[in-house]
């Protein structure tokens, strides 16, 4: 590669043109010795704003000439660290190779597919997350479960906090769940459904559970049939026994109101009923000690009353030798016991 011209007025200088930066091979130019920096950028087939020269790994000011450098200099071509980030070519600040592999090989979090959340909770039990099967049972707030991974739960004390409000089997509420025909045998997910509208039991629809039958029905179903009985058993339900399956959150507080005004009725009618209880007992003592009153009254006092002893002797049997009849229940006499060898370490009276 040859370089500019050399001037008739100034002596020619080899310089070493170093393209690390470009993974090109090295340049011999031959440029004069009066030259600037500047020129022999632009003397360059590239972007002279894009690039700046080095010797000795030290930029060379724009305005320096070549004759400054040393005989047979190496000078660098390096490129400038374009500035940016707008769309114009630019770097965005993370010019390390580095920051852009941590950024891509961080583990990411899965993301939670909502119709996989929605179906499991309808198809397997809240607690042990198996399948659900028949005994089924619901909480007051609309939660399924495997009767027996509850109870099991609740035996080992291994509910875990979030389902504290489930304090015994009271707060477990018997359902019915109508299974799909031969789902099952085909190892479908989704096993059950409405048994009136056939709607598939899968999260999509809305379902509710009658707390007096425990039956499982569709909302659908009870708008489409205005009854006030169970549309399979037929047994009558009021409004308050509706109880919304796996609903949202505004539907699990209103549940979760009426447990708490449920269970303070029940704590206020056990309060009363031992109140009641501790009133009668109060009246009964002080009745007994009435009695025992009248009964000192009439005896004479410091004196307690005579109890008549209970001799075996005295109720035995007609001709029946009342010794031998009392020996049955009375241990044998201290006359008539004869020491032996056998029985020397006991006490007299305990053979």
């Amino acid at each position: 590669m040859a370089g500019p011209a050399a001037s008739s007025s100034g002596a020619a200088r080899a310089v070493v043109l170093r393209l690390d930066d470009l993974s090109l091979p090295p340049r011999y130019l031959t440029v004069p010795s009066h030259l600037r920096v500047s020129d022999l950028l632009a003397s360059l087939p590239l972007p002279s704003s894009s690039y700046y020269l080095t010797s000795g790994g030290r930029p060379l000011p724009a305005t320096s000439r070549v004759a400054t450098l040393p005989p047979s200099a190496s000078v660098q071509l390096r490129l400038r660290a374009l500035r940016g980030g707008g769309g114009d070519g630019g770097a965005t600040g993370a010019e390390s190779r580095d920051c852009y592999l941590s950024m891509y090989l961080a583990k990411k979090p899965d993301k939670v597919d909502p119709n996989e959340t929605r179906l499991s909770r309808f198809t397997c039990c809240a607690l042990s997350g198996e399948p659900l099967a028949a005994p089924s049972v619901a909480d007051r707030l609309g939660n399924l479960y495997n009767k027996e991974a509850l109870v099991e739960a609740l035996l080992h004390k291994r509910l875990p906090k979030a389902l504290s409000h489930i304090r015994g089997l009271r707060d477990m509420i018997p359902i019915h769940l109508h299974p799909r025909p031969d789902a099952e045998a085909a190892g479908e997910e989704v096993r059950f459904q409405c048994p009136v509208t056939g709607l598939e039991f899968n999260g999509k629809y809305q379902f509710l559970a009658l707390r007096g039958c425990g039956h499982v029905l569709s909302v659908k179903a009870l708008k489409e049939v205005k009854t006030s009985a169970c549309l399979v058993c037929h047994k009558e339900f009021e409004e308050a026994d509706k109880m919304p399956i796996n609903g949202t959150e505004e539907e699990v507080a209103v549940l979760r109101k009426r447990m708490e005004e449920e269970r303070g009725k029940v704590k206020e009618k056990k309060d009363k009923k031992v109140g009641n209880g501790l009133s009668g007992s109060k009246h009964a003592a002080t009745a007994m000690a009435v009695a025992g009153a009248d009964k000192l009254e009439n005896g004479k006092k410091g004196e307690a009353a005579a109890a008549k002893r209970f001799k075996a002797a005295d109720h035995a049997p007609a001709h029946a030798n009342k010794e031998v009849y009392a020996s049955i229940f009375t241990s044998s006499r201290k006359s008539d016991f004869q020491e032996t060898y056998s029985c020397r370490s006991l006490p007299l009276g305990r053979n």
